[in-house]
């Protein structure tokens, strides 16, 4: 809280119109040996003025790098009134809005959230959203096993070049449900999943294969000719998707002859801030035809008895609506104040402002390559197309080159060693919109001197 207004006579009044005789009587329940005895090595006190100083102090200690790094978190403009508008007490201080009568403002909200992100998306149905890609990913693939009724194996395809994270998240949270996740290789030339890869699959009992779009490397794969084999051989797609991205490329509901049939991504860049790895949100859409297989709720639209529009909880198919068994996740939350932000951010921008902000990232990503790519032991790790990510190989091992920028300023990449050993000393660089010429001119002039250096060493 920014400001607390109580005076001692506020605080007085207040106690004692609850019968209560101090502040610490509220506490009364709490053991006596579970409460903290002293503030030990807590500094003294400051006053409002001392405090905003030494913020500011620490604030400017930490300075502002700039920063290259995407891999799933992407630093956007975020207009002002985005959260000028979320932080207001009535969409702030929300809860869950189980009462539809007192909650019509959340439920529209959450309506809107779900139109715009089946529209982006070009699904038919969307719900009111997911902690974060990873474990929407994961719930995707829990999805797909209940939907696919052709299928018994509950075998996932996920392509290598799906994030490490969604990979990890999505056995982690499936796999002790009886959800298998085969890896499929991608291209060592190209940075896709070739078709080829999935030859071994003939004639194969598989319930669902993932396809991200863009990849982890950056790269656009080839959805069309993806979704068409899968569906030829009654396999569902899941799609794990950029929702800036899709602003300009072909939506998920419109990839090969029918469409994906279940689309997740991270709603991160959609008006919430990098904030050190979160909260962030996940969404999720899917066809119609899959709706009661969807986990968390879904607000729909409908007429009330005067014939007045209103909004109500549709379907609400997680285990504190129903019986467990019959619950399709334990997902329990919304994630609103994220959600709500996502909601301002695409109003504000429209979909022209955001295809125009998705161009300005592809223009900036490939100047970026072309940037870097000038400096000597630096080159492209595969080819275009790609988004607002590229894969680069040095000449020498990326670690040491990433704390020679780091102490310039510069936060130039995810090292890939850890993840993908086999690119060697691979660099995932991004940029946005947010970047000028003049910060891709620096990221290079401090990238040749970093190079020079160590070669001279």
């Amino acid at each position: 809280m920014a400001f607390i207004p109580h005076t001692a006579a506020d605080v007085a009044a207040m106690l004692s119109a609850i019968g209560a005789p101090s502040i610490e009587a509220l506490f009364e329940e709490i053991p006596a040996e579970l409460r903290v005895k002293s503030l030990a090595g807590i500094p003294e006190e400051l006053n409002e003025m001392q405090v905003g100083r030494l913020m500011s102090e620490r604030a400017r200690a930490d300075g502002l790098a700039l920063n290259f790094i995407g891999a799933g978190a992407y630093e956007h403009h975020i207009p002002a009134a985005v959260w000028a508008i979320t932080t207001r007490g009535e969409f702030y201080s929300a809860y869950t809005p189980y009462q539809a009568e007192a909650s019509q403002g959340t439920l529209q909200l959450i309506y809107e959230f779900q139109t715009m992100m089946a529209r982006l998306t070009g699904m038919e149905v969307a719900n009111a959203s997911m902690y974060d890609g990873a474990s929407a990913t994961a719930e995707a693939a829990l999805m797909a096993v209940r939907a696919n009724r052709k299928s018994r194996s509950a075998r996932i395809l996920v392509p290598q070049t799906l994030h490490p994270h969604y990979r990890r998240v999505a056995v982690a949270a499936a796999h002790n449900q009886g959800v298998k996740f085969e890896e499929v290789p991608y291209g060592p030339e190209t940075g896709v999943t070739p078709l080829a890869a999935l030859s071994k699959y003939e004639g194969e009992d598989v319930t669902a294969i993932v396809i991200p779009q863009p990849n982890f490397f950056g790269r656009l794969e080839e959805v069309d000719t993806l979704t068409d084999w899968a569906h030829a051989r009654n396999i569902l797609v899941i799609a794990v998707v950029n929702p800036t991205a899709l602003a300009i490329l072909k939506p998920p509901g419109q990839w090969g002859a029918r469409g994906a049939d279940i689309a997740v991504g991270e709603g991160q860049p959609l008006g919430v801030p990098l904030s050190s790895g979160g909260p962030y949100f996940g969404f999720m859409t899917a066809r119609m035809e899959h709706v009661r297989q969807m986990p968390g709720r879904i607000v729909g639209r409908t007429l009330d008895v005067a014939g007045h529009p209103g909004f109500t909880l549709t379907l609400q198919a997680r285990e504190q609506h129903i019986r467990r068994a019959k619950a399709t996740s334990n997902i329990c939350t919304n994630q609103g104040l994220l959600v709500t932000a996502a909601t301002i951010y695409l109003s504000l921008m429209g979909p022209q402002g955001l295809a125009r902000t998705a161009a300005a990232c592809h223009a900036r990503a490939r100047e970026l390559v072309s940037v870097l790519t000038q400096v000597p032991g630096v080159r492209a790790a595969f080819g275009a197309p790609y988004f607002h990510e590229a894969v680069l190989q040095l000449d020498r091992p990326v670690a040491a080159v990433l704390r020679s920028l780091a102490a310039r300023g510069i936060l130039g990449g995810l090292d890939l060693s850890a993840y993908y050993p086999e690119l060697g000393q691979a660099l995932l660089v991004c940029a946005t919109e947010t970047k000028t010429t003049q910060d891709l001119e620096r990221y290079r002039a401090c990238l040749t001197d970093v190079m020079q250096a160590a070669r001279a060493a």
